[in-house]
């Protein structure tokens, strides 16, 4: 197969909804072998169905270290190597700070910011010759929105993270981004809120406070990272590409 990522080897966490499967088809369209994690096993299989081909699933969550080490394991064993990983497991859930708990804080801090660290940490010997880490933040991470405490939070860690790592690995020429979107249109808004009402009322809200209007798409999300893990961002590290139709920006 012919394409931009042609022989690559690919990792992409949360890779069966959302971000990460729109991810993974474009990852495998251009020629990548694409790996893709996740904690559910039936939507796993449903996305390696959906992708087609040059893909294969390892159930896992990142939060559970056992399971990164036997994902890389099993990794190492079939390719030998790794040349992107796209961070991009996470979990949100809706919580004021007075009604927070530590299992609230835990949870979401040992997923998102906990999960995310150990899956570079524990990915790196596998980056033989330089390669891209892409690292899914959130719009998040500047701006102060009720309920949303903990999960800016750990988005915000992300964002320093690279900046720590794009400083450690330039030697070993490994590249490391930033991904931080907006509001997308994925699986991840509807489990935010215990109602469809609720849900429609959230995304008129969303859309009121979006200068370009409109929630933005997996694909478009896809198309940013592919041009922080390809060679089109050679240059480029540190970095973080905003997404999110101009609610930070403007």
């Amino acid at each position: 197969m012919s394409g931009t990522l042609h022989g690559k080897i690919a990792l992409i966490t949360g890779g069966s909804t959302g971000i990460g499967l729109a991810t993974a088809k474009r990852f495998a369209g251009e020629g990548a072998f694409v790996y893709i994690t996740g904690r559910r096993a039936t939507e796993l299989d449903k996305a390696v169905a959906e992708i087609g081909g040059n893909v294969r699933a390892i159930t896992g969550d990142i939060a559970n270290l056992d399971d990164l080490d036997r994902l890389y394991a099993t990794i190492g064993e079939e390719k030998g190597r790794l040349d992107i990983l796209v961070a991009n497991a996470g979990t949100v859930e809706l919580r004021p700070t007075a009604l927070a708990d530590a299992e609230h804080f835990d949870k979401t801090f040992n997923t998102n910011a906990r999960g995310t660290y150990f899956t570079v940490q524990k990915a790196l010997p596998l980056f033989i010759e330089g390669g891209a880490i892409v690292l899914v933040s959130s719009g998040m991470n500047v701006k102060g929105f009720p309920a949303y405490g903990a999960y800016a939070g750990t988005k915000a860690a992300i964002r320093s993270f690279a900046r720590t790592w794009a400083a450690e690995l330039k030697d070993q020429g490994i590249r490391v981004n930033v991904l931080s979107p907006g509001v997308i249109e994925t699986p991840i808004i509807d489990v935010q809120f215990t109602t469809p009402e609720a849900v429609e009322t959230a995304l008129a809200a969303f859309k009121s406070i979006i200068p370009m209007g409109r929630l933005g798409r997996p694909e478009e999300m896809a198309d940013a990272v592919y041009y922080l893990a390809s060679d089109q961002s050679s240059y480029t590290t540190g970095f973080e590409l905003v997404a999110d139709g101009g609610v930070t920006e403007i």
